[in-house]
């Protein structure tokens, strides 16, 4: 009898046992995350970051970065405090050159009431179209004429005839030929991107480490291995110089198309205002093809870097 009872008294006690026996493991499972038990190696012990380093760390490196933007940006500040100032001290005529400020008024009267951004549009779409049918030519043909002979000795005489002939030269035959409409402007934009690319490409094929070449060789590569491990990785840098140049090229030629016959965009913007006499609309036009250029040419930087990820870094 009473061993039945013992253990009924067992049973009523188990959940409560049980409770505490799970409290005391989650416990000390808690205190060995914290801590290692005794005698433990030193390996076993999984170390959390502190959140606090990483903004110390943030906090340190400020300063530098201060002084790293202010230095950059020095000239820039230098620049636009001359061009507020000179103005209004009588340096120059404030009817040809207004303040800073006036021309920065100008440029959001345009923003707000939706002229600048439509002209921007449509000069960014005739660029880019340009630009990118440029490089999707360009860059092939490059790598073509500097990788075989017989075609660069075909096409050699050819391209040195129209590489010496201006883009705007060319402007009113493309007129002529192809009217005043997009094509005429895509077109201007396209001749005058194709040739920094294409001859950059051609140099950099040209130019590539003979040593290289030689050790590639020696290892027995076919043709199209040696091309697309030692060729196309040694020539980015220098394609991509020519990708910048024309990516520079397609905005200030395309500025100029659109002052012929165009119904839109930044050029024509300049032109209407220069004609009009609004003469901060005309100095907010510029400044707008201004940052459209240093923005674009950012981001041909990014993706050279992107693609030649693989480059030491000189001065190591």
């Amino acid at each position: 009898m009473s061993f039945t009872t013992g253990t009924a008294t067992d049973k009523t006690r188990a959940p409560a046992s049980a409770g505490a026996a799970d409290s005391v493991p989650a416990a000390s499972t808690a205190a060995s995350a914290s801590f290692p038990p005794p005698g433990a190696p030193a390996s076993s012990t999984r170390l959390v970051p502190f959140p606090a380093a990483g903004v110390r760390r943030a906090v340190s490196r400020l300063p530098y970065l201060l002084v790293k933007g202010a230095t950059k940006s020095a000239a820039i500040v230098a620049l636009v405090l001359l061009w507020e100032t000179a103005p209004r001290l009588g340096l120059v005529d404030r009817t040809f050159l207004p303040p800073f400020s006036e021309v920065a008024r100008a440029w959001w009267e345009l923003a707000a009431d939706g002229q600048l951004a439509d002209n921007a549009r449509a000069s960014l779409v005739r660029s880019f179209s340009g630009f990118g049918i440029a490089v999707a030519v360009a860059v092939p043909l490059g790598l073509l004429i500097g990788w075989y002979r017989p075609v660069a000795d075909l096409l050699g005489p050819l391209l040195e005839v129209f590489r010496n002939t201006a883009a705007l030269a060319l402007l009113p035959v493309f007129v002529l030929l192809l009217g005043i409409g997009e094509t005429s402007k895509i077109s201007i934009v396209v001749y005058a991107c194709t040739w920094p690319i294409l001859l950059n490409t051609v140099s950099a094929v040209r130019n590539v480490d003979p040593t290289l070449l030689r050790l590639a060789k020696s290892m027995d590569l076919p043709a199209i291995r040696l091309f697309q491990k030692v060729i196309l990785p040694s020539s980015v840098p220098m394609i991509f110089t020519g990708i910048r140049l024309a990516g520079a090229a397609s905005i200030l030629v395309l500025v100029a198309a659109e002052m012929i016959g165009a119904k839109a965009g930044l050029g024509y913007l300049i032109n209407a205002s220069q004609f009009n006499f609004a003469i901060p609309q005309m100095y907010a036009g510029i400044l707008t093809i201004s940052v459209i250029g240093v923005a674009f040419n950012q981001l041909l930087v990014t993706v050279e870097r992107r693609l030649s990820s693989w480059r030491v870094p000189g001065g190591g």
